[in-house]
């Protein structure tokens, strides 16, 4: 982990590159959280139970994708910035993915859309080689707040 702390505005960040093997999807999870915590224990950076758990979900359904659609390498990288942590995964394959109307009686392939309804922020860029897909995740529990509906992409608006 890189940063001399989170209270003198550091930024905390880890990369690591995932083979193609069938552990890459749990190794990466594993990671997140190690991250996390270390960040927690070792920076004073704020992390709710629900922050630790969406960004493991989130960096489940990024990897798998990379993994599932995509030959060769992926890497993934994890960046705290103030009380989020943005995860990227590369992958070499340079189609964007399309995030698909919602649609109960469909098995499988909900990822992406789950990704983007439990993020604050969501981009999907092509590289040099492959594509970026960068999902931001709050750490803290977000106060819910009457008369707000969360949107994809973790906007809110208020109800009507």
């Amino acid at each position: 982990m890189q940063g001399a702390g989170a209270a003198e505005g550091a930024v905390l960040r880890t990369s690591v590159a995932l083979d193609g093997d069938g552990t890459a999807i749990a190794d990466a999870r594993h990671m997140a959280a190690a991250f996390l915590t270390r960040a927690q224990s070792e920076y004073g950076v704020p992390l709710s139970q629900r922050g630790m758990d969406l960004t493991q979900l989130v960096v489940s359904e990024l990897v798998t994708n990379a993994r599932k659609y995509a030959p060769g390498p992926a890497r993934m990288d994890l960046r705290i910035d103030g009380d989020a942590v943005e995860v990227a995964v590369w992958d070499s394959d340079p189609v964007l993915p399309v995030a698909r109307a919602a649609d109960a009686g469909r098995v499988g392939q909900h990822g992406l859309e789950i990704v983007m309804a439990v993020s604050q922020g969501f981009s999907a860029q092509r590289e040099e080689v492959g594509k970026r897909i960068t999902a931001r995740i709050s750490l803290i529990d977000e106060p819910h707040t009457a008369g707000t509906e969360r949107r994809p992409g973790g906007q809110d608006r208020s109800s009507l």
